[in-house]
Order: structure tokens, then C-alpha cells, then sequence
């Protein structure tokens, strides 16, 4: 079965708007958890705009299972991840002016750096995954720097128009998952992933884990947290029974 990671960034987006108490997202946590969630994922950004170092901290406390921490190539929050210790930290691309994460991380043009954040985390037992661009030299990067698991970006998948265009998509994902597993790398996938559109996705051979996030806090205002991440898993369960 695919584990599911739920990202609650936007939960904390949500609080932030007003600076307030609520609400939550450590409390949305224990509650996607309730719901069959298989870890939480959050992306502590150098500008704070949603999850801060608290949320981080309690979250390392309360979450029982995969605490997976989104961070860039930067020294303030990888110092930040050495003395938390998520149980996985994904390296990600990340620029101040973006709405969300953009692109995978370039790993060939920043091979060096990308090493040395690799090697400290795994030195405390972080294990790493970086989120990258199907793309072949990013997947042969990955394995040279010392990444345990990849996670594709789906995001051109997620934004395609057409029924050709979102096939060519799944094709690209699919060859890049398979270079990666003969690498010998995990696979995981997310961004942009809906309760419409993960089926292909879940669908694609040797996927391992999938990290959704916006979809889910959308529905969880409506039908609350615990419904929206089983209504994620059974999207999931069927895609695979087909």
C-alpha cells in the first residue's frame, strides 16, 4: 500500500492570515493521523509564512509514525532539522516570491551543496529525500549526492489541459520512477495531486509514498480533516484495485 504523507502547511497559511492561535495545525495533524494518514509533512520556509519553529517542535512530539520536514539548502533551517530530527527531510527548491514550490530542486547545479546538507542530516539519522523534476540527470544526481528516496514533482502533470498532454506526463514519471528504483532509490510523488487526479499517479509502478496537502485542507473545511484524508485513502485504495 502507498503511504499517504499530509502536508498542513495551509492550515497554518489559515492562522497566519490574522497571526492567531487557531487554526491549529498540530491539532490538524493528530486529526489527519485519526483519519489514516501515514505521516505529516511540513515545509518550515526561511520566511516563516506558515509553519513556525513551534509547530515543528510539537509536532516532532505528537506525531508517532513519519514526521517528513520540506526545507531548502539553507544553514539556518538545517540546523533547525539537526536539532528536531524529523524522522525524513525532502529538500526542496524555495524562492521568497513564490505561492507555492515551483520546481524540483536542481541538484546537478547545486551538486556540492546539496551533499553537504545530505551527509549532516544523515550524520543524525535524518533520512533524505530530495524533490526533484523527472528528469533523468536529476535522478542520477539524486544517487550521487547520497539521497535515500526522490520525490517527483507532479505539479505539470496536475496543470495538464489535455487527456494527450496528462498521458505524455504519466510516461515521463513513470520512466523516471522506473531509472530511479534501478538506482535504488525510493519513490515517492506529490504536488498539485486532487482527489481527481491521483489515480494515475498512485497507479504508476514502484511509487512508494505521496505527500497531498492543498486538496486535503480544502476538503477538511467542509467535511473536517478526518473524512477528507479517508475520502484521499480510498482514492488511493481504488486506484490500485483497478
Amino acid at each position: 500500500m502507498i503511504r499517504l504523507g499530509v502536508n498542513i502547511d495551509h492550515v497554518a497559511t489559515v492562522r497566519q492570515a490574522r497571526k492567531d492561535r487557531e487554526p491549529d495545525p498540530v491539532a490538524a495533524a493528530v486529526l489527519a493521523l485519526l483519519g489514516g494518514a501515514d505521516g505529516i509533512t511540513v515545509h518550515l520556509r526561511e520566511d516563516r509564512r506558515h509553519i513556525q519553529d513551534r509547530d515543528l517542535h510539537l509536532l516532532k512530539q505528537v506525531v508517532p509514525n513519519l514526521l517528513n520536514l520540506e526545507l531548502a539548502v539553507a544553514p539556518e533551517i538545517l540546523a533547525i532539522a539537526i536539532q528536531v530530527k524529523p524522522d525524513q527531510a525532502t529538500l526542496v527548491p524555495e524562492r521568497r516570491q513564490e505561492v507555492t514550490t515551483e520546481g524540483g530542486l536542481d541538484v546537478v547545479g547545486q551538486r556540492e551543496a546539496v551533499r553537504s546538507t545530505v551527509e549532516e542530516l544523515k550524520s543524525v539519522g535524518i533520512a533524505v529525500a530530495l524533490f526533484i523534476d523527472a528528469d533523468e540527470m536529476q535522478v542520477l544526481a539524486s544517487k550521487d549526492v547520497g539521497a535515500e528516496a526522490i520525490e517527483f514533482h507532479t505539479g505539470q502533470y496536475a496543470e495538464a489541459k489535455t487527456r494527450r498532454a496528462r498521458a505524455d506526463q504519466v510516461e515521463l514519471l513513470r520512466r523516471a520512477a522506473d531509472l530511479a528504483r534501478v538506482q535504488g532509490l525510493h519513490v515517492h510523488m506529490g504536488h498539485g495531486l486532487t482527489y481527481d487526479n491521483v489515480g494515475d499517479i498512485a497507479r504508476i509502478p514502484g511509487v512508494e509514498e505521496l505527500n497531498i496537502g492543498f486538496s486535503i485542507v480544502s476538503r477538511s473545511i467542509m467535511l473536517g480533516m478526518e473524512r477528507a484524508v479517508r475520502d484521499m485513502k480510498d482514492a488511493i485504495r481504488q486506484a490500485l484495485a483497478r
